[in-house]
């Protein structure tokens, strides 16, 4: 089990989180075969860290690839990967799931998270499964309602006041003082969890290029480091073209790339409302630039108002999503792709999570006498 820093390149024998120069870790690069398997764990049995402890998962992954007819108005053959339908309706399962496995062969007792959203439900579900304890710590502007959809697994919340950007590196430090094991956004086994999307698409296709909702950085080095071992591996002939989409008003990646930097600087002032990419000092943020130049790969910003439009088009194919997993749809408006390009937009959490910002539609009211009338009206 060695990990290794990305930006540095120190290498570590035991299951750090973080390098010494303050940079996530990763594990170093797995090759394989794929098997024939129930579930993409089986199937790429090869590539994880840890033995997934199988008989408490929930079904997280395998997740459908939908071809969407918005990629005609776009020229490019579309597909959406719908991590909408794991078990606490986002992507996070999957890294939630890997890194519990791990937690509950080391013998840890409790488990954590810094989050007010998608992950804070998952760790607080699966946990709730592994039999363990579950500490959720959240900023003290986090919504009651929200928090709902956290507590109800039974994992305690714990409502923090101070600095919310700074309780992301004093969870780590905690959790080593006092045994809790903190499943952050950019932890390890997160990560290793991600790749499955990635080997997932490529059993079914060969994508010119995959867009990638992007906050913390976690799940595009997630997926591109699947893609690359696939290649590595030789089960692939190539990488396609990754591109992190994140939202105009919290765009800290996009901005360092734009300008050239090798390092992001924090976004003063986020205002977003795909809040759950809305990350002003994204950890991986380093990461995913340096991935970003290494394979000539792209960042695309877009505005509030193209995101909402996204997420309508795609509620018109049946696909009720946040306005974060919108965020592709939104790029390919501005991205110029050639024509017939096969494109992957991952689309990464359920408009469920986001009642309170979806606007209410047209409802019309009607006797029960003249609902004929009603129904030929409307036809």
């Amino acid at each position: 089990m060695k990990l290794v820093c990305p930006i540095c390149g120190k290498t570590y024998d035991e299951p750090v989180q973080r390098c010494e120069c303050g940079e996530p870790v990763e594990f170093e690069p797995f090759t394989g075969e794929p098997y024939i398997g129930r579930t993409v764990w089986e199937r790429f049995w090869d590539f994880w860290p840890v033995e997934p402890a199988l008989e408490l998962s929930l079904g997280e992954g395998d997740t459908p690839l939908v071809r969407s007819g918005l990629g005609e108005e776009f020229g490019v053959r579309l597909h959406l990967k719908n991590e909408t339908v794991n078990p606490t309706w986002s992507f996070k399962d999957r890294g939630t799931f890997l890194a519990m496995s791990y937690a509950l062969k080391a013998g840890y007792r409790a488990v954590g998270t810094v989050s007010t959203g998608n992950m804070a439900a998952s760790v607080s579900a699966y946990a709730s499964r592994f039999g363990l304890e579950a500490k959720i710590l959240v900023s003290e502007s986090a919504g009651d309602e929200k928090l709902k959809a956290v507590s109800v697994y039974g994992g305690e919340v714990i409502r923090v006041r101070g600095d919310y950007g700074k309780l992301y590196f004093e969870s780590l430090k905690l959790g080593e003082r006092l045994g809790v094991y903190f499943i952050n956004s950019d932890n390890p086994f997160r990560i290793e969890g991600y790749k499955g999307i990635a080997f997932e698409i490529a059993e079914e296709l060969s994508p010119d290029y995959v867009l990638i909702p992007t906050s913390s950085g976690g799940l595009f080095r997630g997926i591109a480091k699947g893609f690359i071992e696939l290649h590595e591996s030789g089960l692939i002939d190539g990488l396609p073209t990754i591109i992190a989409v994140q939202a105009e008003g919290c765009s800290p990646i996009c901005r360092a790339f734009d300008e050239g930097r090798a390092k992001i600087e924090r976004f003063e002032s986020p205002k977003t409302v795909a809040k759950a990419i809305a990350n002003p000092y994204p950890p991986s943020g380093n990461t995913v630039l340096r991935l970003m130049r290494d394979f000539d790969w792209k960042c695309m910003a877009v505005s509030d108002e193209e995101i909402l439009e996204a997420q309508r088009k795609l509620a018109g194919e049946g696909l009720f999503v946040q306005p974060a997993s919108a965020t592709g749809i939104a790029a390919l408006e501005k991205l110029d792709l050639p024509s017939g390009a096969k494109v992957v937009s991952i689309l990464t959490g359920s408009g469920l999570k986001t009642l309170s910002t979806t606007g209410q539609g047209k409802v019309r009211e009607c006797h029960l006498e003249g609902l004929e009338n009603c129904i030929k009206n409307d036809s």
